[in-house]
């Protein structure tokens, strides 16, 4: 304290308390301070970064290939565009014949239906047998076949076959001889 006590008693350069002496002791000690401290360093201004220059390559010709490409691509959309339209005629045309079709069924139903009632079997007896060109038939010429009795079938044992590799050369013999009284 005695130290500081001393300091503060002392007077900068002889001048008198209350005096501008005072601030400039100060002064200078701010100038010291500022000679101990390092002031900032100031950077210099970096440059901003330039973009890098780009070469625009010129418009050069067409490229054949490219043109044969898209004419290509062009040529097969409108063929598939023409198969689209064909095909929907073609489906059209399909729906129309059906539905003929089925009215011409419908047709020939009634046709056959008014055939088989123009021509009446008793009408047609009674006029060919009315202008002498047909006769009804006499009891001896109408046969009369039983269909009562099942169907059935008999089998008969044909003696003279042989069986086996005889059968075969026999059957073969009576085949040529056949042949041969043809070609006679």
């Amino acid at each position: 304290m005695a130290a500081m006590a001393k300091r503060t008693k002392r007077y900068a350069y002889g001048t008198a308390p209350g005096s501008n002496a005072y601030e400039g002791s100060a002064a200078r000690r701010l100038e010291r301070a500022s000679v101990a401290q390092p002031r900032p360093r100031v950077r210099p201004r970096e440059r901003a970064v330039a973009r890098p220059r780009v070469w625009v390559r010129e418009a050069g010709r067409v490229s054949v290939f490219a043109v044969t490409g898209f004419l290509a691509v062009a040529v097969c959309t409108v063929l598939l565009m023409w198969s689209y339209v064909e095909l929907t005629q073609l489906s059209s045309q399909v729906v129309e014949i059906k539905s003929e079709i089925t009215t011409l069924q419908s047709e020939e139903a009634k046709l056959r239906a008014q055939y088989e009632l123009a021509y009446d079997l008793s009408d047609i007896e009674q006029t060919m047998t009315a202008d002498g060109s047909m006769i009804r038939p006499g009891e001896s010429q109408i046969c009369y076949v039983d269909l009562s009795s099942p169907d059935s079938v008999e089998l008969f044992d044909n003696e003279t076959a042989v069986s086996g590799m005889l059968g075969l050369v026999s059957s073969v013999k009576e085949i040529f001889g056949e042949v041969v009284e043809y070609f006679r």
